[in-house]
């Protein structure tokens, strides 16, 4: 796998992609919005619902997200009990679920013939976190969705929770860069969103995270009213590095009124895919670039006095490894030969660094 670093024919030759055309029986997926297979599962929802080779399959496959890790699904996520080390949050009572029994139910469909009315049900079943509350749907994308964007906003001193940097659907004008230090060395330590640890996945509380140096904080004021975001999240991040390759991540977090800062969802960008997972291409030095981030998913309804919050940084350790900043190939530099990368992200006129909300309307 180190040796095909790039989308080559290896990985083409495992993917369903291109390939849903094939399938002919229906699939039950079952997901959770913390659990590290959430974005294929979504991926290959979507793919059988629409290319899958017969209607059946098309028609009936299902799926279910409910606001788990991958190491818990179907079970409750409540602060503090000792059995569930998987939240800083609360999820309520209607968080469990019988997956088994549901499997059962699937099967029963599939196998026997029973008609337990599985396949009149809408195909997407979802639990809204912040709400708490278990919803249907009939796809993905939900197809109300207004993607809204929030764009970043500083003075140019977003580098700690205490400092100037904003959240809001404003467009920036002239603004000056946020700049921090990346050192592969001391890369930021991952915590939350699909990291798969059993004492760090989850709903975690990430205050303590967005105090380094190395982490820029965006964050919108106090919400009038309730917010729901509900489906695919991305950032687009204009910057520029010192070092001829990097990464930049992007972290979507739930600031609650007593200072908690939930983590949701996630994702990075290795500069020199910026453009292709197939052709990759290194960066000049100092030369600003736009790097698209796909943060993956989630369901969330952040709550009237609540807080959207955006942090970015270069690292995220050890969930993804560390650029080493290098430009050579991965999976065969050492530790010694990391460079410290000095970064700067832009929020200008042309250079609008944003965070993509599926937003649902209510």
């Amino acid at each position: 796998m180190i040796d095909h670093y790039t989308f080559d024919e290896f990985w083409k030759s495992y993917g369903l992609r291109g390939h849903y055309g094939d399938v002919q029986v229906p699939a039950y997926f079952f997901t959770g919005w913390y659990d590290s297979l959430l974005h294929e599962a979504l991926k290959q929802f979507v793919g059988w619902r629409t290319s899958a080779g017969s209607n059946e399959a098309r028609r009936l496959t299902r799926i279910i997200i409910g606001p788990w890790a991958h190491q818990n699904l179907g079970l409750g996520a409540t602060a503090g009990a000792l059995s569930d080390p998987y939240t800083d949050v609360d999820f309520g009572p209607e968080a469990p679920q019988d997956l088994v029994a549901e499997q059962i139910r699937w099967y029963d469909r599939r196998l026997k013939g029973i008609d337990n009315g599985i396949d009149h049900e809408p195909p997407l079943r979802l639990f809204v976190m912040g709400e708490n509350v278990w919803r249907s749907e009939g796809e993905w994308p939900l197809a109300r969705t207004a993607f809204t964007d929030y764009y970043l906003h500083s003075g140019g001193a977003a580098s700690r929770s205490s400092g100037d940097g904003v959240l809001s659907t404003t467009r920036p004008a002239e603004e000056p860069p946020d700049r921090f230090t990346y050192n592969p060395l001391d890369p930021v330590p991952s915590l939350g969103s699909q990291y798969q640890n059993l004492d760090r996945t989850g709903a975690r509380d990430r205050s303590n995270i967005e105090t380094r140096l190395d982490v820029l904080v965006y964050t919108s004021a106090p919400l009038a009213k309730d917010v729901e975001v509900t489906g695919p999240v991305t950032a687009t991040i204009y910057a520029l590095s010192s070092a001829t390759d990097t990464d930049f991540t992007a972290t979507l977090v739930d600031v609650h009124p007593d200072g908690r800062a939930i983590a949701l969802c996630e994702g990075i960008r290795r500069a020199r895919f910026r453009e292709s997972i197939e052709k990759p291409t290194l960066i000049e030095p100092l030369k600003i670039y736009e790097y698209r981030i796909d943060m993956w998913d989630t369901s969330n309804l952040f709550k009237a006095g609540h807080r959207i919050r955006v942090e970015i940084s270069s690292s995220n350790f050890p969930r993804f490894d560390r650029n080493l900043n290098t430009g050579g190939r991965p999976g065969t530099e050492s530790a010694a030969d990391a460079v410290i990368a000095h970064q700067a992200v832009f929020h200008n006129g042309p250079h609008p660094s944003r965070v993509t909300l599926p937003i649902i309307p209510r």
